[in-house]
């Protein structure tokens, strides 16, 4: 798409819902960083993730987005520690849902 790019993820069953709890939350990560706007809407199965360069004219941005693709654009933002401190807390952190074990 352009300026970025448009991910369908999907699956059926808990794994439908391991998709919503974790990318409409990380969307909204993404959304606050720097030159990237991210946005989710959910479809059948899943999720539909959006992300883009804020700026239509920033080839550089739209090169990062797109070099990283799916896997790449979840590491980014400052949360990971927070959550994954939580995980090992058995806790949840806001907006990520229960943690189920």
């Amino acid at each position: 798409m352009p300026g970025g790019l448009l991910m369908d993820v999907t699956g059926i069953g808990r794994t439908e819902s391991a998709i919503r709890a974790m990318l409409i939350p990380h969307a909204t990560e993404l959304d606050q960083m720097p030159g990237l706007g991210a946005k989710t809407g959910t479809i059948r199965g899943g999720v539909r993730l959006t992300v883009t360069a804020r700026e239509a004219e920033d080839a550089k941005a739209i090169a990062r987005v797109r070099g990283l693709g799916f896997i790449g654009l979840l590491t980014l933002g400052a949360h990971h520690q927070r959550h994954h401190l939580a995980m090992a807390r058995g806790q949840a952190m806001p907006g990520h849902g229960a943690l189920t074990r």
